[in-house]
């Protein structure tokens, strides 16, 4: 049983603040010990946080301190110096309190959010010292909806090398990448965040806090947190899976709804139906195995194309897939002079599965540790159609390479696609490298994911070999690929580059 003290700071207008209590009680909270803290600003006493005390014996409940004026409008909210500081006060007071008292965690969230159901099990889930939870906000009214994390800075959305400019091109494709990046259910390394996060006992018992770094020239409590944070030794962390709802004006009031609905904040929803696809042509002795014993963690349905096995392929599918729902297709002559024709016959497989997700794999294809969660996260996301991943050419059991002709990793392509009946799918009709999907799929809605895919397909020199000899064979003039990647297969002293599992 996990001890956690969700916190907050109260000087809040009643119809939000009653959004954001209602969530608290609403908080999945099954294997955790909750206890409440909650610094009373407002000028006069709040009947709606004395009626949650009163319902709730594990609240604590105290009267804050001075009478600034808080600015908030329907344009913006205005933050004076004397007011940042006395909240950074009360952020500190409550670490002291979880230090003292040995909560395991400090879940620190502002009084305007209506936090998702699942947000804090999922964050305690994640083992991380601190991490937010990531929301977006339209912090003026010409602007554009942004998010409470941030690289570096004051509030920058992008990498800039010490030393060295960018362009305004280079950092606007920065910042789109990093945006992108958090549109994507996930857990990423940032260098900012506030608001909606979770300290671990470890950061709480450093000198982790929100007071002044006097010769930091940034404003806002939170940067001086989080510049303390990595100072001592401390990684920040955004979660993307579970988006609170941010009440900034009374007016996003009618919002809040349509975006419980939009991510099932009731659970009314059933889980959205993924079929895995796989091609597969004399895998024993090879990676079949390895790969489907991920697989049935996270497949609903999953449909093998054998191209005229002569070996134990079938008997391994039918073994390894023992206890999810299968369906196995063998052709008696092999097709594989001709690719194009079994990707289609393996999409329209799948298709007739009625899945919502279709997800097309090889056989010697397996994502990092992490997949089975991430990859449930993902089908829940509305506001995707395509996932795509990066694929990563393992050269040995330890090593990728990348060199001038191997960079598939640093591309994403598309490995994760939401079924659309009656939706008019094309392929690229060559008989090689057509493509595991059909090509106009990217013409949909599709999101970048870091969740990355490893190839074992070059690991052994029996495959280098192999497939060497297979493309002189089958694109003897190179139409379908590049003549010196293929030469580039023999290659002797090809440039490597560890893997590491789960890096984040």
């Amino acid at each position: 049983m996990k001890r956690v003290l969700i916190a907050s700071p109260v000087k809040q207008k009643t119809p939000i603040l009653q959004e954001f209590l209602q969530s608290l009680r609403e908080l999945e909270k099954s294997g955790l010990e909750i206890e409440y803290a909650f610094v009373d600003d407002n000028e006069a006493e709040c009947g709606l946080l004395r009626a949650f005390a009163a319902e709730n014996p594990a609240v604590h409940l105290v009267r804050g301190h001075g009478q600034e004026e808080y600015l908030c409008n329907e344009h913006t909210h205005h933050w004076q110096e004397d007011l940042i500081w006395k909240v950074a006060g009360y952020k500190d007071e409550f670490i002291r309190m979880a230090r003292e008292r040995n909560f395991d965690y400090l879940f620190l969230v502002d009084s305007d959010l209506a936090l998702h159901p699942k947000t804090l099990a999922h964050l305690v889930g994640l083992n991380k010292d601190i991490v937010s939870e990531v929301y977006w906000t339209q912090w003026e009214q010409d602007m554009p909806r942004l998010p409470q994390v941030w690289v570096s800075g004051q509030y920058c959305f992008c990498e800039r090398p010490r030393g060295a400019a960018l362009s305004e091109d280079e950092a606007g494709i920065r910042q789109g990448q990093f945006l992108e990046m958090l549109r994507c259910p996930g857990v990423y390394k940032v260098g900012g965040l506030g608001a909606c996060t979770l300290i671990s006992a470890k950061a709480l018992h450093t000198d982790i806090a929100f007071r002044e770094i006097y010769n930091l020239g940034l404003s806002g409590e939170d940067r001086h947190f989080c510049v303390r944070a990595v100072g001592l030794g401390l990684k920040l962390y955004a979660d993307t899976c579970y988006p609170p709802y941010h009440i900034y004006r009374e007016s996003e009031l009618p919002g809040l709804a349509e975006h419980k609905e939009r991510y099932d904040y009731a659970g009314k929803q059933s889980p959205p139906r993924l079929t895995v696809g796989m091609l597969v042509r004399n895998e024993a002795g090879r990676y079949l195995e390895q790969v489907l014993q991920q697989v049935v963690q996270y497949a609903d349905y999953v449909v093998i194309l054998d191209d005229g096995s002569e070996d134990g392929t079938v008997e391994i599918c039918r073994r390894g897939l023992a206890g999810v729902p299968v369906k196995i297709i063998s052709n008696a002559v092999p097709g594989f002079h001709n690719e194009i024709l079994l990707r289609k016959q393996l999409w329209n497989l799948a298709a007739d599965t009625d899945p919502d997700w279709i997800l097309i794999l090889d056989a010697d294809e397996v994502f990092e540790q992490r997949a089975p969660l991430m990859l449930r996260l993902l089908l829940c996301n509305p506001e995707a159609d395509v996932y795509a991943f990066r694929l990563y050419d393992l050269w040995n059991e330890q090593q990728y390479r990348e060199d001038k002709y191997w960079q598939a990793h640093r591309y994403f392509r598309p490995f994760l696609v939401r079924y659309k009946a009656g939706y008019p799918y094309r392929w690229r009709e060559t008989p090689q490298h057509c493509g595991r999907f059909p090509a106009n799929v990217m013409e949909l809605r599709v999101i970048k994911s870091m969740l990355r895919v490893k190839h074992f397909g070059w690991i052994r020199a029996q495959d280098k070999l192999s497939k060497f000899y297979r493309y002189r064979a089958f694109d003897p003039a190179a139409r379908y690929g590049l003549a010196e990647q293929y030469l580039s297969i023999l290659d002797p002293n090809p440039k490597l580059l560890p893997w590491e599992e789960d890096g984040l």
